[in-house]
């Protein structure tokens, strides 16, 4: 177990950063620019929520190192198998291949793709802060 606490208020105010812009998009989807910057908060939430996970298993955890060497397999389906997580490794492979997609090259196709999975995300990344919140508390 690690003696510092994780801080989740990163997570929360990119959760948040994230809502505003699925909300600001979809008054006006044919707003590219808008469309664009929230594929970027998509993307910064989504790291957010990962380091999130890893940090808390790695404080929960009396031996952190062995999560610290865990492959983003193991560290989701141990975070589902302790009660964080919403969906399961499915889930989070699809949200891990939506940012992989993103990263790589900008194509039309792929951001529609990304920015229709953005809702399934934060209702993920919802559940996720609010197990956190309560645990940590």
């Amino acid at each position: 177990m690690t003696d510092t606490k994780p801080d989740i208020s990163l997570l929360k105010r990119a959760l948040d950063r994230l809502i505003e812009g699925l909300a600001r998009y979809q008054a006006d989807i044919s707003d590219t620019q808008i469309r664009d910057g929230l594929v970027q908060r998509f993307e910064f939430t989504y790291e957010i929520a990962h380091k999130m996970v890893k940090r808390y298993l790695e404080f929960a955890s009396p031996n952190p190192a062995l999560i610290d060497g865990m492959s983003f397999q193991d560290l989701i389906r141990t975070a589902g198998e302790q009660g964080l997580l919403l969906g399961e490794w499915a889930d989070w492979r699809g949200f891990r291949e939506m940012r992989s997609k993103t990263s790589h090259t900008y194509n039309e196709d792929v951001a529609l793709e990304v920015v229709g999975g953005i809702p399934r995300f934060i209702a993920e990344a919802r559940v996720l802060y609010d197990r956190l919140a309560e645990r940590l508390a």
